[in-house]
């Protein structure tokens, strides 16, 4: 399968590719330069906009245009022309020990983003911080779900079924998901991956209901049926995937976000291609990821 690199930019931790149909275009972050880029392949033109803390994760906006972006120092509106921030909701965690990690909208607009336990001071016990979901009339609100790292959110195609990792327990769950008042039902436990094999990191759905599921550590993206069978494997020339998400016209191309973060020089040597924006066509077709917050 042929693997292009379609924006070399290496990245720290480049995560949430999100193609927007309607422009044509590739949004994603690095978490920790930190900053949102725009991306057209059809042009090459991209463009970011600097935040001031980490940034875990974010949804669009559409008027003004901007973004919603969850921060270490909590949940801000940037607007695109001026590039000002401005708060809509403090951190639900002490920011010294927790910044969000990982953030997508469901299909009524709710931002529904995660938290990593990523402490700025050495010597502090591990800890696990709470899900949280945000809409802009609602603001932010605690969901039943605790982890150390979020990670790979995605929707069964029905948008009833939620996909959810707790990378540190090496599992990916799945929530029943009333998808108008955005709860959380029943969970079990969809897909475990073996320590060797890497985290499981983010993730991206197919028509089918397929669940591709970014192996951090594992150089490989890794398909999962609907019912949590292990499909296939896609190797990467990069050590540390960290999401895919289907695009182009046709939906049927995935791009894959990846990161330098802790690499060593020796391991930077033998893969020039780490932080940088992939693309390859997996044989499927994918679903949309919602962008617009509500």
């Amino acid at each position: 399968m042929e693997i292009e690199v379609v924006f070399d930019v290496g990245a720290t931790i480049a995560e949430s590719p999100t193609w927007v149909a309607a422009e044509k275009a590739l949004y994603w972050i690095d978490v920790k330069r930190p900053a949102l880029y725009r991306y057209e392949p059809g042009t090459g033109n991209c463009r970011n906009w600097l935040m001031t803390s980490d940034i875990g994760g974010f949804g669009l906006v559409a008027d003004p245009p901007g973004a919603v972006v969850a921060l270490r120092e909590g949940i801000f509106r940037l607007d695109f022309a001026s590039g000002l921030l401005t708060q809509l909701a403090a951190p639900p965690f002490d920011p010294n020990l927790f910044r969000f990690n990982e953030g997508a909208c469901d299909r009524e607009g709710r931002f529904w983003v995660g938290v990593m336990f990523d402490p700025l001071m050495e010597g502090a016990a591990a800890q696990e911080a709470a899900l949280h979901s945000f809409t802009l009339a609602e603001g932010l609100r605690a969901e039943p779900d605790h982890a150390q790292l979020h990670n790979g959110m995605a929707w069964s195609p029905d948008g009833r079924k939620f996909y959810l990792s707790h990378s540190y327990k090496q599992t990916v769950f799945a929530y029943d998901y009333d998808p108008v008042p955005g709860r959380l039902g029943a969970r079990y436990a969809f897909a475990r991956v073996p320590a060797a094999q890497g985290l499981p990191d983010g993730a991206a759905v197919d028509t089918k209901g397929g669940y591709w599921c970014a192996l951090h550590g594992g150089a490989r993206l890794r398909r999962y049926t609907a019912a949590g069978a292990v499909d296939r494997d896609i190797e990467l020339p990069v050590s540390q995937p960290t999401m895919a998400a289907f695009g182009g016209e046709e939906l049927d191309t995935l791009y894959v976000t990846s990161a330098t973060d802790q690499l060593t020089p020796e391991q930077r040597e033998r893969e020039p291609l780490a932080g940088a924006i992939l693309r390859l066509r997996p044989g499927e077709k994918g679903i949309a990821r919602p962008c617009l917050v509500r």
